[in-house]
């Protein structure tokens, strides 16, 4: 006869119970499964709200960011960026991208005209 202990599982947080859950899913699918349904999710979000319903998210979240972090956050997150790209490319990449913007700008100029 089974003792009570045996009967009845010990019990599980939900986070606990997500993370075995998920765990079990992705053994059984794999990584791209999750790959699949976000893709389709993000797909049918997007045909049933449109377009603008992610620019409307975003600035949200950038607002809630600048009132949690302040703009000086910004400056110095973009300083590192920055810095960074310096560090990776070679030293006329600034002198390349500014003649292709600068190209950009004119045709635009350019198409507005006519």
């Amino acid at each position: 006869m089974a003792t009570r202990e045996e009967e009845k599982p010990a019990p599980m947080s939900t986070v606990e119970a997500g993370r075995k859950g998920g765990s079990v899913v992705r053994d059984k699918y794999g990584g791209e499964y999750y790959r699949q349904i976000g893709k389709k999710g993000g797909t049918a979000l997007k045909e049933k709200r449109g377009s603008e319903y992610y620019r409307q998210i975003a600035q949200k979240g950038g607002q809630a960011n600048v009132t949690k972090y302040g703009p000086a956050h910004f400056s110095e997150m973009g300083k590192k960026g920055g810095n960074a790209t310096k560090a990776r490319q070679d030293p006329d990449f600034y002198s390349r991208i500014g003649k292709l913007g600068g190209a950009a700008r004119r045709r635009k100029k350019a198409e507005a005209q006519e």
